[in-house]
């Protein structure tokens, strides 16, 4: 995976080198994604969208807001109407595409439910949440009719928690994960380390007896038992703090993680034997995971059992769980599509690039396997699912 040195920019050598020169992946990823004044995310280096360094569902166009909107509508009724007012949370809201669409659609889907709705943006970096505060002005809603928008961090929300729902779009395959390598029939901790020359190196270090106890008493076959020498892969223990804040923030309401993910035999096979990391950037991806830290993204999919345990062990409740083809088709896909061909000719360009972006969402090699998981929280929550496929 690094056929070449990585040379280390200045700022990350002096965190190196106050840590002893040698560090775990997971803390690498932290500082090259999320550092505040080099960070890939938290310094706002990311730009997602075409033409940028990848894109998502939301930056294809507004018509997968539209759909999802649905589907929070949805949710956010079903929720115990006592008086509180609901809170949509978006955690990770990048360009703040999602967000801005979200409220026009729910505004002309359900303008009632606008005045008794708060959106919450979760964001770490000051470059990210003034964007987003540019793209959610730009918006064609009446300001009359804009609900309370604020910016905050999940311990923030923990003084006083809300119920609604919690969107995680595309975020927890870039939160930082531990890397294992099976070497001479034992896993041991994947590390970085800072050469004399300035260049950055895989190393091995001795796994913590912690982690160790995990992978053993999972539910998770980690390594698989035909696992070639030098077999690698994520082990996930950041769920579990994310969601303990998360609990804190959040008393009664729903999670929808969007992403993807893979079951754990899927996961975790010799067939997959450099696991998911992947590195993203200038709109190309497999590059080095080791160059450019800070100016390209990093990437891992998320383990559904690891995070079903992890969500247990917080109070979440697993309530459904389909793939973003079924979802989108579930809630009006196909009549889109067949709506397209009643533009007039003039439209044709704006129709063929709306069939081509609602396309790339059913794409089973891409969009269309991303995984729609629904956990719930507290007793008025505990009854909800996804809306299902109509019978054909």
């Amino acid at each position: 995976m690094n056929p070449t040195p990585a040379v280390c920019p200045a700022w990350l050598a002096s965190l190196f080198q106050q840590a002893g020169g040698v560090v775990s992946f997971r803390q690498y990823m932290e500082w090259a994604l999320f550092d505040p004044n080099h960070g890939y995310y938290g310094a706002g280096q990311v730009r997602i969208g075409p033409g940028g360094d990848f894109a998502t569902s939301p930056s294809l166009g507004p018509d997968f807001a539209e759909l999802l909107a649905q589907q929070l509508i949805e949710l956010l009724q079903a929720l115990p109407g006592d008086g509180r007012r609901l809170s949509l949370v978006e955690i990770g809201p990048g360009e703040g595409d999602l967000a801005a669409d979200l409220l026009q659609a729910i505004h002309e889907l359900d303008p009632e439910l606008m005045g008794r709705l708060e959106l919450v943006l979760v964001e770490r970096s000051s470059a990210l949440r003034s964007r987003q505060q540019q793209r959610i002005a730009a918006t064609k809603i009446n300001k009359a009719f804009m609900p309370p928008l604020r910016w905050c961090s999940l311990e923030e929300l923990a003084a006083a928690p809300v119920q609604g729902v919690v969107l995680a779009h595309e975020l927890l395959d870039a939160l930082p994960v531990d890397r294992v390598v099976l070497k001479a029939g034992r896993l041991q901790l994947q590390g970085v380390v800072l050469q004399n020359s300035g260049c950055l190196d895989w190393c091995l270090l001795p796994l913590p007896e912690p982690m160790a106890e995990a992978i053993a008493t999972s539910d998770c076959s980690v390594p698989p038992a035909d696992a070639p020498e030098g077999w690698c892969s994520e082990w996930h223990g950041c769920y579990g703090s994310w969601l303990q804040n998360l609990s804190a923030a959040i008393d009664q309401g729903v999670l929808l993680v969007i992403d993807y993910a893979l079951e754990a035999e899927r996961y975790y096979t010799s067939r997959r034997a450099e696991g998911t990391l992947m590195a993203y950037g200038g709109g190309a991806a497999g590059l080095d995971p080791l160059a450019s830290p800070g100016a390209q993204d990093l990437t891992s999919h998320v383990c559904i059992e690891s995070l079903n345990a992890a969500a247990a062990s917080q109070g979440w409740q697993l309530l459904d769980q389909r793939r973003q083809g079924e979802m989108v088709l579930a809630l009006g896909l196909a009549e889109r599509l067949h709506a397209l061909q009643q533009l007039p000719p003039q439209k044709l360009p704006e129709a063929l690039q709306r069939r081509e972006a609602l396309l790339r969402l059913v794409d089973p090699a891409g969009l269309g396997e991303f995984r729609w998981l629904l956990y719930g929280r507290g007793a008025g929550a505990s009854s909800l699912s996804l809306k299902a496929a109509p019978d054909i």
